[in-house]
């Protein structure tokens, strides 16, 4: 039997702020209702199923797009004033290109920690 990721649910402050931000950076569907849960499709019938919580413990969620879709984030994000980062610890503006692609880091508005990603790390 094949294992396949078919979905994992993020806590949040707010679940449908965080499955709108999600959604509109990644340009991904609008986020459904499912019971509890606030969902976004992300690809081969994996979704990020949002649910509200008054503790969050920011989280990595890694995205591994193309160069287009890259350049596409990168507008909406600086078009929403959402600072990058080179680097998970926030040390370096901007992105990288440090693993044969471009990757970049940013922050949910519930303090997760989202990278997008256009070569997979080695």
């Amino acid at each position: 039997m094949a294992v396949e990721l078919n979905h994992t649910i993020v806590l949040a402050g707010d679940q449908d702020a965080e499955a709108a931000f999600v959604a509109d950076v990644l340009g991904l569907p609008a986020p459904t209702r499912y019971g509890p849960f606030t969902v976004v499709a992300v690809a081969n019938g994996v979704s990020l199923d949002f649910m509200t919580s008054g503790e969050t413990t920011a989280q990595h969620y890694a995205f591994l797009i193309s160069e287009r879709e890259f350049d596409e984030v990168a507008a909406r994000l600086a078009a929403g004033g959402v600072v990058t980062w080179a680097d998970p610890w926030h040390r370096r503006p901007g992105h990288n290109t440090d693993h044969g692609g471009r990757g970049m880091y940013f922050d949910s508005p519930s303090g997760h920690v989202l990278e997008v990603l256009t070569a997979p790390y080695a």
